[in-house]
């Protein structure tokens, strides 16, 4: 991180503990930086070099805020979230639900004037916003030691930024919210690129006529799926898969438990390698999230069209896993180490792939050998499992620790949640 990044890093933060003493939540602040420098940055693209046209109301653009201050500012910033949110086009998407969290005027006039407004934001670096947005996550998972949790800009804003839903199109919007495993959105893709959320039960709280608290299990039925399952992780591959063209490309970032789990699991790894040419698996570090121990891949497969008989004939595994030790502070993961990935992939001609240490084949008729049709491959030498003096550290043994064995739970919660009973759970 550079010296720029570092600064501006610095002072988001140190602004961010001022508001926390307050009592605002780190998402909270994150959320009203995302409103305030949307707007800020829509305002610079309406001056040199872009001249732009604003498409901000002008009596909510960026001007109308730092011309005001004390309670009328308070008013005005609720009053302008309230007001942008009833847009019928992208701007009302993006500031949907929007709600003022800083109740104190100075310190929403300071966030604005002293903070915001003295960075030209559309003419820093991309990498430098990128790794400005990165080190908050950063400072508020070593602050809180628990991990940043699942706050990503909202989408809406990053496709509103680069002229999607633009007034070329007259001002459509390409967003749909919705919930996305309801049913098939009435339209296929030629790309799918993805990351689905990683909770792994689709479930309704409620309180029972005793009053207690209960879970109903969510069990999505559709017609377009392979298996019926309340494993939501499970039900985007199906729902990715249906919502693919022929010959449609998908890359899913999917946990472990998708490549080995029974039943459902089983159900749909049969389905998808016969239906799809399954052709790449990207086994990815632990370390390199905010939340620990997470064992994530990235699928990659085509959709294709029906036939008789299998389509898919090799998954191709690279293990960037395996005697791979990367922290997000001390050795982050880096474009530079999905270089030879990138090579070994070889997109001009799949077909020319080569093996090597960390790349693999695996025939169709191999896969269907194993135990469950189980995807979870491998096949290096675990350095770290042939002695103590090379074990890793204690902080990263007790997290994977932990790791397994809330999935472990989680699978004995599902059971029982099939079965109708109920498992009583104690936090640790």
């Amino acid at each position: 991180m550079n010296a720029t990044t570092q600064s501006i890093v610095q002072r988001l933060w140190n602004y961010c503990n001022l508001l926390r003493d307050d009592g605002m939540s780190y998402g909270d602040y994150v959320e009203q930086l995302t409103y305030l420098l949307f707007l800020k940055m829509a305002y610079e693209r309406t001056k040199p070099p872009y001249n732009q046209p604003s498409r901000i109301p002008k009596e909510f653009d960026w001007e109308s805020l730092t011309r005001r201050d004390g309670d009328e500012l308070e008013a005005h910033y609720r009053h302008l979230l309230e007001e942008l949110g009833k847009q019928p086009n992208m701007l009302g998407i993006i500031f949907r639900k929007a709600q003022n969290k800083i109740q104190d005027p100075a310190k929403l006039r300071r966030l604005i004037v002293d903070l915001i407004d003295r960075e030209t934001w559309t003419m820093l670096d991309v990498d430098v916003k990128g790794d400005a947005y990165e080190g908050l996550l950063q400072k508020n998972a070593e602050d809180t030691k628990s991990g940043a949790g699942q706050y990503f800009t909202p989408r809406p804003l990053i496709l509103f930024l680069h002229g999607i839903g633009s007034d070329e199109n007259n001002g459509k919007s390409p967003i749909r919210v919705a919930d996305s495993l309801r049913g098939h959105p009435g339209e296929t893709f030629d790309i799918v690129m993805t990351n689905p959320p990683f909770g792994r039960k689709s479930s309704v709280t409620f309180a029972n006529e005793e009053g207690r608290e209960e879970r109903e299990s969510n069990v999505v039925v559709r017609d377009d799926f392979w298996a019926t399952t309340s494993n939501k992780q499970l039900n985007f591959v199906q729902h990715i898969k249906t919502i693919l063209k022929i010959h449609g490309r998908a890359a899913v970032v999917v946990p472990d438990n998708v490549l080995f789990e029974g039943g459902a699991g089983e159900t749909v790894r049969r389905k998808l390698l016969q239906e799809c040419d399954v052709h790449t698996l990207l086994r990815l570090p632990t370390g390199i999230f905010y939340a620990q121990g997470v064992k994530a891949n990235v699928l990659f497969f085509d959709r294709k069209p029906a036939s008789p008989t299998h389509w898919t004939e090799r998954l191709w595994v690279y293990d960037l896993r395996t005697n791979q030790n990367f922290t997000l502070r001390t050795n982050p993961l880096t474009r530079a180490h999905l270089d030879d990935f990138v090579a070994c992939y070889h997109a001009e001609n799949r077909h020319q792939r080569l093996e090597s240490e960390r790349f693999h084949s695996f025939r169709y008729d191999e896969l269907l050998k194993r135990d469950k049709v189980s995807l979870d491959l491998f096949w290096l030498r675990d350095e770290s499992l042939e002695g103590a003096d090379t074990l890793p550290s204690p902080d990263v043994l007790a997290a994977s620790i932990v790791e397994d064995l809330q999935t472990a739970l989680e699978q004995f919660m599902a059971i029982s949640e099939d079965l109708g009973g109920g498992i009583s759970t104690a936090s640790f």
